[in-house]
């Protein structure tokens, strides 16, 4: 993807006019609702549907609807069922697909969009992260009308998110903002009924009450109002795989763009790409499109500066950009430059310019064991910690020791609304139950790509814990950036399906899956691993009694020993590309 073509700008925007409320009555009979922007006059143009549960008149989606439209599209924003203007009752996205009425919700939108009198017949898809989970739930009922897709911010499975942990910062949130609308929707008046006022109570008043409460299932349920039944069903599904979209890539039937960002909790984006690339019908593969910059989760935030680090004007795009983009070239057959370009356009942070590529993972990746070292001492990073390409010998201390106290877990360094982002990470150098391990100095560039995990080499004196790693970028000038993090909950150790408590002492391997990474390291910087027990509030603390999280109100010390000898070799995979230059 060359520069120019990054920036699409609408040049010639045409006037439109806003439908407002538009019913569709579902195959039960629920009315749900839509507002539909489309050009002025009696012309008919491509559908553009997003399904939202986040209130289609949110300053967002009237931003990008009304962008879209100006472009010659017809655009279809629609609350979910039991959301906002619609009607019927709210089931949330956090249960087993089938238990929920939107795939078939889905294609009636689909079917209903291509007969509005300003579309020409032809429909696809838009809309992040819950929106993109409703276009896959939609995707499994191939509706006629569908002729493309664009799907933004949605992983293949729920446990590629949570790592069978919840999120207890961003999980609890989220519920508490959803709640405001069923409150207003029942006329309660013990909280808050709109969205903005949720998040502002709970960032000032609520949040430091409720991530701490123990246990966590016992706040009071009208803090939660009509979404408190839902949300404790969900605390006991942790570790079930409830998407199951790896089941859908066969029944793809339209090329679809996806678009993700290297600190986007929801990366798990990727694995639908490699999934309908390989398991999707074959006359598709080669038309389906991945996009992955130096973004987090939020769409209206494509921009070069996030964090401390500014990648500079040629990262930032808008989401409707992306989106007009994708359809001009796959609907209207504008030549804007898609057509020459490798499917896997990626932002490599440090190369700092889009490349195209053929294939997600890498077909040339060459991945590569990082051992782990040290004398014993690799708490904090004044510590003796440090990564080899060179396994231990028999003669070298072999483990790290620390106490984690579930009380003081390690804080999530994060953005305010728990999600994930570039953060500084020096407010946590002074921790001894953070063990760093430092690779050296880089003398010539290395490039790193793609799926990362740990080989960890471990014992807990309780009978559960977490182990967590996190990588990062240490600057020439001793800036250390988070670029992934992982996450194993022990029991889960022989899979989310087999949950088994440890014996207290017992020597366990675990391989602990990283979100993917992609970085250039120049000269002068170094790579960074943190190995620790808690990332709290982005995951709920391991409580190190094996007993039940939401039930559990008792707090342990759990000892930890890090164990990296010949025998026991804990270690890095890492996804090196070989230089091209």
């Amino acid at each position: 993807m060359s520069t120019s073509d990054k920036k699409y700008p609408n040049t010639n925007p045409l006037e439109i006019v806003v439908e407002s409320d538009q019913e569709m009555v579902a195959r039960d009979g629920v009315t749900l609702r839509a507002d539909v922007y489309h050009p002025t006059g009696d012309g008919k143009y491509p559908a553009l549907v997003c399904r939202t549960p986040y209130q289609k008149q949110t300053p967002r989606y009237i931003e990008i609807a009304t962008d879209l439209a100006q472009r010659g599209y017809c655009i279809v924003v629609q609350d979910f069922r039991g959301r906002y203007a619609s009607d019927g009752d709210y089931e949330w996205m956090w249960r087993e697909r089938t238990e929920t009425h939107d795939t078939g919700d889905g294609y009636d939108t689909i079917e209903w969009a291509a007969r509005l009198p300003w579309s020409d017949g032809r429909v696809g898809t838009w809309g992040h992260s819950n929106a993109s989970w409703a276009i896959w739930m939609m995707l499994d009922s191939q509706p006629p009308s569908l002729a493309s897709t664009l799907a933004s911010g949605i992983m293949q499975n729920a446990l590629d998110l949570n790592f069978g942990i919840f999120e207890t910062g961003r999980r609890l949130e989220w519920t508490y903002m959803m709640a405001a609308d069923m409150r207003s929707r029942a006329e309660l008046t013990d909280g808050p009924t709109s969205p903005a006022e949720a998040t502002k109570r709970w960032n000032e008043v609520e949040r430091g009450k409720y991530v701490w409460w123990l246990p966590l299932g016992d706040i009071p349920g009208e803090v939660f109002s009509e979404l408190n039944d839902q949300l404790q069903d969900y605390h006991r599904i942790q570790n079930v795989e409830i998407q199951h979209f790896g089941d859908i890539h066969p029944k793809v039937r339209t090329p679809v763009y996806q678009v993700t960002g290297w600190w986007d909790r929801l990366i798990g984006t990727v694995d639908n790409f490699s999934g309908i690339t390989s398991n999707g019908p074959e006359e598709l593969r080669d038309k389906h499109r991945l996009i992955i910059g130096p973004w987090g989760h939020d769409a209206t935030q494509y921009t070069g500066k996030i964090g401390p680090v500014d990648y500079g004007p040629d990262a930032a795009t808008t989401y409707a950009e992306l989106i007009a983009r994708w359809y001009d070239f796959d609907l209207k057959g504008v030549d804007n430059g898609m057509r020459n370009e490798d499917p896997v356009q990626l932002w490599v942070l440090g190369e700092d310019g889009w490349r195209g590529e053929n294939e997600w993972p890498l077909a040339r990746t060459e991945y590569t064991n990082f051992y782990l070292h040290s004398r014993g001492g690799a708490n904090t990073i004044a510590g003796d910690g440090s990564l080899s390409l060179e396994p231990a010998s028999g003669d070298q201390a072999g483990a790290d020791e620390y106490d984690y106290d579930p009380r003081d877990p390690v804080m999530s360094l994060m953005r305010a609304d728990s999600q994930a982002a570039p953060v500084d990470q020096s407010p946590h150098d002074h921790r001894n139950d953070i063990l760093v391990y430092d690779f050296p100095v880089f003398g010539s560039e290395l490039e790193v790509t793609g799926p990362v995990s740990l080989k960890l080499w471990a014992r807990t004196d309780g009978l559960d814990t977490d182990w967590t790693a996190k990588l990062a970028i240490v600057y020439e000038n001793g800036l250390a950036v988070n670029l992934t993090y992982g996450i194993m909950r022990a029991q889960y150790r022989n899979g989310y399906q087999n949950p088994t408590l440890l014996e207290p002492g017992e020597i366990c391997e675990y391989t602990i899956r990283l979100n993917p990474i992609g970085c250039l390291f120049r000269p002068g910087q170094r790579l960074r691993l943190y190995v620790s027990s808690s990332d709290f509030p982005n995951f709920d603390r391991n409580h190190n009694t094996g007993k039940d999280y939401w039930s559990d109100a008792e707090l342990r010390v759990a000892h930890q020993t890090v164990f990296h000898t010949a025998d026991r070799p804990s270690h890095l995979v890492l996804p090196v590309i070989p230089t091209q230059r």
